[in-house]
């Protein structure tokens, strides 16, 4: 049977429109949320799922762009090292409203962190064009068991 460690959320915004963060684009990877996990008392395999939500809106003058979430292990600022989670979304120029992206991910056989620290995970988005807006909602959870 699996021990509960510790559950987090992190919630930029809570209901829809009601953030406005334009993202810079050009592959630039921007944070969204960071949150810790603490882990003291894990035995065996530690298990994290990974959820999350991000909406964004595409700009006045629509284009095809594509929306990368990308969860890290760690407290990194960029993700170029530690992904332990990637999607990619296709956004179709004709969409008028917001987009709701979300994802489900698992971390499986998680390191246990040093004495005292967490285990920490960091979200981020990137987008390949210029114009798009986060505009809520937006969370991130994480939840850790053991063996």
């Amino acid at each position: 049977m699996s021990k509960f460690l510790d559950l987090r959320t992190t919630q930029n915004a809570s209901y829809a429109n009601s953030i406005a963060i334009p993202i810079s684009g050009l592959g630039t990877p921007e944070f969204i949320g960071q949150l810790g996990l603490d882990v003291n008392g894990a035995s065996g395999t530690i298990r994290v799922g990974l959820y999350g939500t991000v909406a964004v809106q595409l700009p006045l003058l629509p284009l095809a762009s594509s929306i990368t979430l990308t969860v890290v292990e760690g407290t990194n600022v960029t993700p170029q090292q530690g992904i332990v989670y990637s999607a990619t979304q296709v956004l179709e120029a004709n969409l008028a409203g917001p987009t709701i992206l979300t994802f489900n991910g698992t971390r499986f056989n998680a390191p246990v962190p040093p004495a005292g620290q967490v285990l920490a995970y960091t979200l981020f988005i990137t987008t390949n064009a210029l114009g798009l807006t986060r505009v809520g909602p937006e969370s991130f959870s994480a939840i850790a068991v053991s063996d």
